[in-house]
């Protein structure tokens, strides 16, 4: 990690052991630091900057890396940057961005790929207006094929990629460009979010929309808590995505998903920094905004072809698995029974930190309703084939099921996330999940693949399971 950067502790992160144990990061782990290791978190969880040395250095890649630890880089001038922006037929979207994008950085070069619009002419005027570069494809090819042809006219080290529908805020290159100080990063994006307005759909998209990944900080990968991140809006090192082969221009939905994926296998960092935000333009209406659900879910099938169980719709242990399997299908003891025996199995792995006994108890009842959480969510989103199975075959199975139908949307509303009355909003959600899922399905039978429906469950704790204990010795 570069010497003189500050870090922020996550907000999830637990301090035992006056400072020598870390609980936290995703997945979760388990750091056992040595005095001079702790002393070294300490300060900077108090803003001092990392020291230049290498055992200070080596540390805080250890914290940044395990997601326990974000960086905040600095603002600064975004030089060696380009900013590419895909159109078509939407020259008063592209108008917005571009006068943004041009109070944002005034001299940075833009570069405009007309996806074969209708109205060419249209975004040739917007385009110049804006004193942008112009590249004309006849044919669309969807947003991947038009970032792809922008790539070849760019020669700078940085790429920024923009939707011509988003609209950047003036701080918002100056304050992403600080994270490519670490060599070690590839890719960051900004926190997209829904412009507000008064319309049901647009309080709902504000709430709800699929771009807009949360207000926290954190490394992006599969498995982790923020899996992806769109190129909406999103900052590159050119060299990386090239050397992984750039956008696959046979995907229409989930491309974005596709090339951060890539670049992570890579080696590459890519992180998401909510501090900064963008506006994305809503869907315009309830059908465009069906459509692109539709849309979205049918990029599971393609994406579960390329990268295998990283598309799974619920990861879990095998415990927490059985144990959910249980209840739903009508055996609370014997679920309860398993998430007890998952407790005392972790014990061992926990045993580095002081009241392991206590510690792992908290842990396996965290994990098991972390993993509830997301098997629920799983059920109405791309299960709910099978959901109607077991409801008309089992009775024991309804309450659990129609529970698990309407919880996850009710725990958003009761969480803050209230776009109406909690009626209308939990509906809406739910009708949001099944319209996913129906693309989802819909995609399958497309690719003939069952790859998107299948869970990743991962080991027993005597394999590898939801905790992972490390020593770090600081010599």
């Amino acid at each position: 990690m570069p010497a003189g950067l500050v870090l922020r502790a996550d907000p999830g992160l637990r301090i035992r052991d006056n400072g020598r144990v870390l609980i936290g990061g995703a997945p979760l782990k388990i750091l056992r630091l040595s005095d001079r290791g702790a002393a070294f978190a300490a300060g900077w969880f108090e803003a001092t900057p990392v020291a230049d040395s290498a055992a200070a250095r080596k540390l805080a890649r250890v914290l940044v890396d395990a997601g326990m630890a974000h960086p905040v880089p600095k603002p600064c001038e975004p030089t060696g940057i380009t900013i590419i922006v895909p159109v078509r037929d939407d020259e008063a979207g592209l108008e917005r961005c571009l006068a943004a994008a041009r109070r944002a950085a005034l001299t940075t070069p833009v570069v405009v790929v007309d996806d074969g619009s209708v109205d060419r002419e249209a975004i040739a005027t917007v385009a110049r207006s804006h004193g942008a570069r112009l590249v004309r494809r006849e044919v669309s090819g969807g947003p991947g094929a038009a970032r792809a042809s922008g790539l070849v006219e760019v020669d700078t080290p940085l790429v920024a990629f923009l939707d011509a529908d988003v609209e950047p805020a003036p701080e918002w290159l100056r304050c992403l460009i600080g994270h490519f100080d670490d060599p070690a990063i590839v890719g960051v994006a900004p926190r997209v979010r829904s412009r507000s307005g008064s319309t049901l759909l647009q309080r709902y998209e504000r709430e709800h929309s699929p771009l807009d990944l949360g207000a926290a900080a954190a490394g992006v990968g599969p498995g982790r808590t923020v899996a992806y991140v769109p190129t909406a809006a999103l900052v590159v090192r050119r060299s990386a995505l090239e050397a992984v082969g750039g956008f696959d221009e046979g995907l229409r939905f989930g491309e974005d998903v596709d090339v951060v994926w890539r670049l992570v296998s890579a080696g590459g960092v890519v992180r998401y920094d909510p501090a900064v935000e963008v506006v994305h333009e809503p869907r315009p209406g309830w059908s465009a905004w069906a459509r692109q659900r539709l849309g979205y879910g049918s990029s599971a099938a393609p994406l579960g072809i390329r990268h295998g169980r990283k598309v799974a719709p619920a990861r879990c242990s095998r415990w927490s698995a059985v144990s959910w399997g249980a209840l739903a299908g009508g055996h609370p003891l014997i679920g309860i029974g398993v998430a007890a025996g998952s407790s005392l199995a972790l014990v061992e792995k926990v045993g580095v930190i002081p009241e392991s006994g206590r510690e792992a108890a908290r842990l396996s009842v965290k994990g098991h309703l972390h993993a509830g959480s997301g098997l629920a969510r799983a059920l109405l989103r791309v299960w709910w084939p099978i959901a109607i199975v077991a409801t008309i075959s089992s009775r024991r199975s309804r309450p659990v099921i129609a529970a698990a139908t309407v919880l996850p949307a009710a725990m958003d509303w009761i969480g803050g996330r209230r776009p109406t009355d909690p009626v209308r909003s939990v509906g809406l959600r739910m009708i949001d999940d099944l319209v996913y899922g129906a693309g989802v399905w819909t995609g399958m039978a497309r690719e003939k693949t069952l790859v998107p429906i299948v869970p990743d469950l991962i080991g027993w704790p005597d394999s590898k399971s939801s905790a992972e204990a490390t020593t770090v010795a600081e010599r």
